[in-house]
């Protein structure tokens, strides 16, 4: 049964360390930490991925900055409560990691496979320059009772595919895991630079039951 779960969300990325190991919780005597990975577009940029790590399969204790990884797991969320607001975090599990001499830049660097169900009405729109874009919000369901809510982003023709999805069907997304940077306003004049995790899908499909 877990392993089957384990399967509807599949991540594999490879970049380079760009972090400290960072504490972040315990879970039955067992600590986990946070660590950046930098991974690298077709585009020539790259998007900077939280990854959350057990001290079980990584020495924390050394400084890894500029190493090379390859990283699988699972893309998951917890909402943290702020200012009297739930804030949706993600990251990537970590199950296993390998280190190597080298990433040879291609799309194979960051690879997400979901499969789960619409929890929000689809959202379609078009950039200024009229491009087409509509926004899913996914739940990739874990086991004992608990989901993962992971923001998806359509394009083109996806997109017009997507906007007619209904709450409650069941979806196969396969994409890339992007980061966006944003700016928030926290107060009455007051404005904080965050970052933002979604996936980039590249092809989805309705699950037929």
């Amino acid at each position: 049964m877990i392993d089957k779960v384990i399967e509807n969300n599949q991540v594999t990325i490879m970049g380079t360390i760009v972090s400290e190991y960072v504490p972040s919780h315990e879970i039955f005597g067992e600590n986990f930490y946070m660590v950046n990975v930098e991974v690298p577009r077709l585009s020539n940029s790259a998007d900077t991925i939280p990854i959350m790590i057990s001290e079980r399969i990584v020495d924390v204790k050394s400084d890894d900055r500029g190493l090379n990884v390859i990283i699988n797991g699972q893309f998951r969320s917890y909402n943290r409560h702020e200012a009297k607001k739930n804030r949706l975090l993600l990251s990537v599990f970590a199950r296993d990691i390998e280190f190597v001499e080298e990433v040879t830049e291609n799309e194979k660097t960051n690879q997400i496979y979901l499969d789960g169900y619409i929890c929000k009405q689809p959202v379609y729109r078009k950039t200024p320059l009229g491009r087409e874009i509509t926004d899913l919000l996914l739940a990739s369901n874990r086991p004992y009772g608990k989901s993962d809510y992971i923001p998806c982003i359509c394009w083109g023709r996806n997109a017009r595919y997507a906007s007619s999805f209904e709450v409650g069907m069941r979806c196969l997304i396969w994409g890339r895991i992007q980061s966006r940077e944003y700016m928030k306003k926290v107060g009455e004049e007051e404005l904080e630079k965050r970052i933002a995790y979604e996936v980039s899908v590249s092809k989805l499909e309705l699950f037929e039951e």
